[in-house]
C-alpha cells in the first residue's frame, strides 16, 4: 500500500480499531468508506461540525467522537504534508522496521494526526506491508517482501 488515500484509510481505520476487534472494523469497512467520502483527505478536511453530529448517529461506523474529529484533523494533517512537500506515503515509507513506529508516530503527532500512538502506527505499518515481521518459515513472508521491494 503506497497510495495517500490508502494510507490515510488505514491509519484512521487503525485508530478506530484501537480497544476493539479488528473485525468489527471490516465488518463496516464500507460504511466507514461512505461515511468519509471514500477517505479522500481533501473532502474529509472539508467536514464541520455538522458533518461530525451526522457522524455520531450514523450507527454503521464506529460512533466515537473523538475518532471521528481524528480522521477529519488526520485529512488536514495529509493535505499539509503534501503541501509542505512530504507526502505521507513518502513519510511512512521512510520508516521500514519495527522500532520505527515510535519515531513515526512522534512525526505524525508533529504534523498534526491524532489517534496515532506507536502501536496504532505499527499495525498500520503491518497492515500496509511497510513492515514485514512475518516469522522466516511463514508461508505469506516472501510474497510480502516481493510486495516491498516492487513497491
Amino acid at each position: 500500500m503506497r497510495d495517500e488515500r490508502g494510507l490515510y484509510e488505514r491509519l484512521c481505520l487503525e485508530g478506530f480499531q484501537s480497544g476493539l476487534s479488528w473485525l468489527t472494523i471490516l465488518r463496516k469497512r464500507e460504511n466507514f468508506r461512505r461515511a468519509f467520502a471514500g477517505f479522500d483527505p481533501d473532502a474529509v478536511a472539508g467536514f464541520g461540525e455538522r458533518d461530525v453530529e451526522r457522524l455520531l448517529g450514523d450507527a454503521g461506523i464506529i460512533r466515537h467522537r473523538g475518532k471521528i474529529e481524528a480522521t477529519i484533523a488526520n485529512a488536514h494533517a495529509v493535505n499539509a504534508l503534501r503541501e509542505a512537500g512530504t507526502p505521507l506515503q513518502q513519510l511512512m515509507w521512510e520508516y521500514r522496521d519495527a522500532p520505527d513506529a515510535k519515531e513515526l508516530s512522534k512525526r505524525l503527532k508533529a504534523a498534526g494526526f491524532r489517534f496515532v500512538g506507536p502501536t496504532t502506527v505499527y499495525a498500520a505499518m503491518q497492515a500496509c506491508g511497510i513492515v514485514n515481521d512475518h516469522e522466516p518459515d511463514c508461508w505469506v513472508r516472501e510474497e510480502v517482501e516481493r510486495a516491498r521491494r516492487a513497491g
